[in-house]
């Protein structure tokens, strides 16, 4: 039982009922989601392994040994290494506290017009990172330090500074150790104005604007949520350096939605005196359509490579900034959305400062129509046909730019680059909907 708070008060300040203010509080919990997959690698439900070796020379492993070749502190790649999950053994329940204000005013009968405000924390919320991953350090000597961390190159960083030292992992004998971690944030806060028309006259319309910011440290928590950010955290010892927009952060929505009751036929204001099959033909007509415009996602450009030595083959590494750099980032060219030359690669064995989703990716505008045509059989029987077009603009909505900034030392010919659409192209069907 995950008893919570909740209130809520409606008013009307003048008794009129042209006027409504509405405000809530709530605590809400949901279950820890999908906990299941991060047991999923771990043997013996599963075994993700990989060697040079003859495949009847590791088959079959008896209880409790190693796969062979095994790996060890002096015995490096090719051997066999396993990937296992972990979940947090500090579980916590996710919660949200949610408030909101609001204020309603008629205009007319039918016409309102809201205004209101929506704003949410979130705590215990599963962040994805990889808990086997190199240390970092603070460097105290004078001359610098060499850095590195497991299996990349080597670096030399000054005193102060941060920096993973040439190692292995925490446990050598495993691989990137997925863990379902639960010290995640999140905030929302929004505005919203609401125009609305209920249905009179045959016509019922809502345009909503919504202008708002989601604040997180982890938003996907696997590569198959979202392409326009790594799945993990950059550095699991500190969370902090992940916190920003979040992957679904929209700081501006526009939507507009209709349905129209086209006055022709029988006791309408057009053909009001029709009958019989001029009757059927003009009447029964509905139009309908939806307008969607919003800017881009926020995207985090990658290095491409573990450039840290972490071991986090997830490759959540982001690249520097460029100080020399005074031109625009954001190039919004399919073919290169963003410029690979505001950016550096980081001294190796060191994290990048690029931050997390401080990059826009292209906007969406859409617009979809529908034209319907109810045929009336009898009082129990009706057909109604459709013609439906979606995207009627043959609009091009882009997805989300290739994010991996250089391949290896050199920029990479595909950093920037939009592979895919995030919608389709214009899209006509027809349908016979039978009624009873």
């Amino acid at each position: 039982a995950l008893w919570q708070p909740r209130v809520g008060l409606a008013w009307d300040p003048t008794g009129t009922g042209t006027w409504a203010v509405r405000t809530g509080f709530g605590i809400y919990n949901t279950l820890q989601d999908n906990v299941d997959q991060a047991f999923g690698a771990n043997p013996p439900y599963n075994a993700r392994s990989s060697t040079s070796a003859p495949l009847l020379s590791v088959i079959p492993l008896t209880g409790g040994e190693r796969p062979r070749p095994s790996c060890s502190p002096t015995q490096g790649q090719p051997c066999a290494i396993y990937q296992p999950g972990q979940l947090d053994p500090y579980m916590r329940t996710p919660t949200i506290q949610q408030w909101s204000f609001t204020v309603e005013r008629e205009i007319t009968r039918d016409i309102a017009l809201q205004l209101g405000y929506v704003g949410s924390q979130s705590y215990h919320l599963n962040v994805g990172l990889d808990s086997n991953t190199v240390r970092p350090l603070v460097c105290n000597n004078p001359q610098g330090c060499v850095s590195g961390g497991v299996g990349s190159a080597r670096g030399l960083v000054a005193q102060g500074a941060e920096y993973l030292p040439p190692s292995q992992r925490p446990n050598p004998y495993v691989s990137r150790v997925f863990e379902r971690a639960f010290p995640g944030t999140s905030s929302y806060h929004a505005l919203n104005v609401s125009f609305v028309k209920r249905a009179s006259h045959g016509i019922t319309f809502k345009t909503n604007y919504t202008y708002s910011k989601v604040l997180d440290m982890n938003s996907q928590l696997d590569t198959a949520y979202s392409l326009n950010s790594p799945s993990d955290a950059l550095n699991p010892y500190n969370l902090a350096l992940n916190k920003g927009p979040a992957s679904f952060n929209l700081k501006h929505q526009f939507n507009t939605s209709f349905s129209y009751q086209l006055p022709f036929g029988s006791g309408q204001r057009w053909g009001s005196g029709s009958s019989g099959v001029v009757n059927q033909l003009i009447s029964g007509w509905q139009w309908n359509g939806i307008l969607q415009v919003q800017p881009g996602f926020p995207f985090t450009p990658t290095v491409g490579s573990n450039r840290s030595g972490s071991g986090d083959t997830g490759n959540p590494d982001v690249p520097n900034r460029n100080p020399a750099f005074s031109g625009p980032v954001i190039l919004e060219n399919p073919n290169r959305w963003f410029d690979p030359n505001a950016f550096l690669l980081p001294t190796a064995g060191t994290f990048g400062n690029a931050g997390r989703n401080q990059f826009m990716g292209p906007g969406l505008t859409s617009l979809d129509t529908s034209l319907f045509k109810r045929i009336s059989i009898n009082e129990r029987w009706n057909l109604q046909f459709r013609a439906e077009v979606f995207n009627i603009l043959n609009h091009t909505n882009f997805g989300s730019p290739i994010l991996g900034v250089f391949a290896g030392t050199n920029v990479s010919p595909s950093a920037g680059r939009i592979p895919r659409t995030s919608t389709t192209s214009r899209q006509i069907q027809f349908a016979l909907k039978l009624q009873f």
